[in-house]
């Protein structure tokens, strides 16, 4: 089975931080997506090193990204370089997160 970049966006669009109602991708935490014959590889952040659902989430993302690569392997990479900022939300999270006049 082939997968393709877009069908890895939107596996991570149905993940969520319970406590912001954007998506990770939204969000912004994802910071590369790789995918080569045998896997998928997901670079990725958090806002603050101490998310206490950071575990949780990395286990989401591995189990939908699986579920849509077949037999690839999937890898997620947590990295804190570059330092995650609201620079990389999208417009849409901005809208939703009420931040569309702060000059971003």
């Amino acid at each position: 089975m082939s997968v393709s970049r877009d069908d890895i966006i939107n596996a991570l669009k149905t993940v969520f931080d319970p406590e912001i109602p954007v998506n990770i991708w939204d969000m912004g935490l994802v910071y590369d997506i790789k995918i080569t014959d045998t896997d998928v590889i997901i670079d990725m952040t958090f806002t603050s090193p101490t998310c206490p659902m950071m575990e949780e989430l990395l286990d989401q993302v591995k189990q939908v990204v699986s579920d849509v690569s077949g037999e690839k392997n999937v890898v997620v990479n947590l990295v804190w370089e570059p330092a995650w900022d609201l620079s990389r939300m999208s417009d849409a999270a901005r809208l939703e997160l009420d931040l569309t006049n702060q000059g971003w």
